[in-house]
């Protein structure tokens, strides 16, 4: 795995790409129009597409159509720290489907304490924790 970095302006605007060619914007969130994510941001978009792939890989499996898969995740850094890493991440699943909401429950249980790499490498400096919706009702 291969990232290239380069800067684009007098500021903290950088594109950065991988060996696919696919394009990533980053930016210092203290700009006043950021025109790319902030690396933190970049961490907490990639536990949520680390797991969703996960989940949606276990459920295709068992062939259970999933009609909607969102995730909506919290990072609570240490104020005043510096670093100012993450102490607290949480993620909200929230799917829709006819799916058994034990086979979700286990989809997601799976993927947070097994699979997914971008969670258990995150888990050796922050406390991470879940929850899941199945058609507008919290299961887990």
């Amino acid at each position: 795995m291969k990232i290239s970095l380069r800067r684009l302006n007098d500021n903290y605007l950088f594109e950065t790409v991988n060996e696919r060619g696919n394009i990533v914007l980053l930016d210092n969130k203290s700009e006043e129009e950021p025109k790319g994510s902030s690396p933190m941001d970049l961490i907490l978009r990639g536990i949520a597409g680390c797991s969703s792939i996960d989940v949606v890989m276990i459920l295709k499996k068992q062939n259970h159509k999933l009609e909607d898969l969102r995730v909506e995740v919290d990072g609570y850094r240490e104020d005043g720290a510096i670093p100012k890493v993450f102490k607290k991440i949480h993620l909200d699943f929230i799917l829709k489907g006819d799916i058994p909401a034990s086979k979700v429950e286990r989809a997601v249980k799976l993927s947070m304490d097994k699979y997914c790499s971008v969670s258990k490498m995150l888990e050796k400096a922050a406390e991470i924790s879940y929850s899941v919706q199945l058609n507008g009702e919290k299961i887990l």
